[in-house]
């Protein structure tokens, strides 16, 4: 774990067994500079001895005549949040207890690194691999520290949540998580499969039928007084999913606790919005259910009657999360939303196109999709605008019903997107988060596994509103 704390004093003059010196393809940076002076250029000879070129996360251990030095690689871009996390990372498998450092660019950007890339999820691990750690920061002030701490403590949650493993993160189970949002004064309700049958919702029941663990729809609401806007979010909340008779195979279903990352995007932007005081009304839709085979599942030819009304063929059970989507965003709309913003991991086409790292955007309105676009820039999260190609709606035509749930092999991206707007008229984005909403691999900010992708975004469009 890593906490931090503040300082007016800079690296030079502060009290810390381990003091952090930034160094680029330039040389020394800002305090480092001062501290290498007053050791007569210790600093910069162990960096050219070591022949060291800046890099970023490159790093060296120094012995000074009182306590140790930490030089570490800046790069040549100077991005300050990728910067913070791996800094925290090495900081960590240090064994220090304590250290100063000053803040690299914008002080805000690599204070939520250092908070995102300090993350671990070793709850289930019988021993802890690393110390705990203070970082105190040079002249950054209290209110960087107490926003990027409540931002992180969202991310942080949203990543838990998709980490647990299957057999305990059950759409029950999920829907508990979600009651504790209550303490921070935000209203939850949950419905059981009983109100979800009264209700109509019969795409989401479907998916739900073929597991013995019952599905919840959790319906979320953040009212502030004196609220200036609204915004509804809807994420997907398959907590496994096998594929159903669409069987997918081993490899692909190992990662498929995760198919969930929608929704715990947006409960931790809802615990972070609360701690930041937004003033802004949030509502939050998330169906809660597992998707597997067993005599009672949903099989292709169903024909299914949602929420709005539209019917669906069913040709490809693991096209399922759109059918429990259709139904909440359809619910949405019922509850009066101005305008939607919904996080899937919806479409394996969405990361063949654009990669682990990309979230695919569609918008059915210009102005709102350039918003949302903007707002993930700010946050540091990266999407990408694809096209809601009108003349591909026919591959979702059915003869028997309304719509099918899949096209053809080709742009399947775009065919699942221009499903989902079929079951609203209020503007809609449509974040596929397939690809970056779980790492493969450990990375700048934080280890193998959720990355909590959608909440940085979901705030900062929020806080624009």
């Amino acid at each position: 774990m890593l906490a931090l704390q503040r300082t007016e004093a800079g690296v030079l003059e502060a009290k810390a067994p381990l003091k952090v010196v930034f160094f680029g393809p330039e040389g020394l940076l800002g305090g480092g500079k001062a501290l290498d002076e007053a050791l007569g250029g210790r600093l910069r000879r162990a960096v050219e001895e070591a022949g060291l070129k800046g890099e970023a996360g490159e790093s060296l251990l120094l012995a000074l005549p009182e306590g140790y030095a930490l030089l570490f690689g800046t790069g040549r871009e100077g991005d300050g949040r990728a910067l913070g996390g791996r800094l925290a990372q090495a900081l960590l498998k240090t064994g220090f207890r304590e250290a100063v450092a000053e803040p690299y660019g914008e002080a805000y950007p690599f204070v939520e690194g250092l908070l995102l890339g300090s993350y671990r999820f070793d709850r289930y691990k019988g021993k802890k691999e690393e110390k705990d750690l203070t970082l105190t920061l040079s002249g950054v002030e209290e209110g960087v520290l107490e926003r990027a701490r409540k931002v992180a403590q969202g991310v942080a949650w949203a990543r838990d949540l998709v980490n647990e493993p299957p057999n305990a993160l059950t759409p029950r189970a999920l829907a508990e998580a979600a009651l504790g949002l209550r303490a921070y004064g935000v209203e939850v309700e949950v419905l059981d499969e009983e109100a979800i049958r009264a209700l109509g919702m019969g795409a989401f029941l479907a998916v739900a039928q073929g597991s013995d663990e019952p599905p919840r729809f959790i319906v979320l609401r953040y009212r502030p007084e004196g609220a200036r806007a609204r915004l509804d979010l809807v994420g997907k909340g398959i907590t496994f999913d096998s594929g159903g008779y669409s069987l997918k195979p081993t490899e692909s279903m190992a990662t498929m606790k995760g198919d969930m990352a929608g929704a715990a995007a947006v409960l931790g932007a809802f615990l972070s919005a609360a701690e930041l005081g937004l003033p802004v009304e949030l509502r939050g839709y998330i169906a809660a259910c597992e998707n597997l085979v067993s005599g009672h599942a949903y099989k292709l030819g169903d024909v299914l009657k949602t929420l709005s009304g539209k019917t669906v063929e069913v040709m490809n059970t693991d096209a399922e999360g759109r059918l429990t989507l259709a139904d909440a965003l359809a619910y949405a709309e019922r509850e009066g939303a101005e305008r939607i913003l919904e996080l899937s991991t919806l479409t394996g086409a969405a990361t063949v196109a654009l990669g682990e790292e990309v979230a695919a955007l569609f918008a059915t309105e210009e102005a709102f999709g350039e918003r949302v676009q903007k707002a993930a820039e700010r946050a540091g999260e990266k999407v990408w605008p694809l096209p809601l190609e009108g003349s591909y709606r026919e591959k979702l035509k059915s003869p028997v019903a309304d719509l099918k749930n899949v096209g053809d092999r080709y742009g399947g991206a775009i065919v699942a997107a221009l499903f989902l707007a079929e079951f609203v008229r209020v503007p809609l984005v449509h974040l596929d988060i397939a690809g970056p909403a779980f790492a493969r691999k450990a990375h700048a900010l934080g280890p193998e596994g959720g990355t909590g992708f959608g909440v940085r975004t979901i705030l900062e469009l929020a806080q624009a509103l």
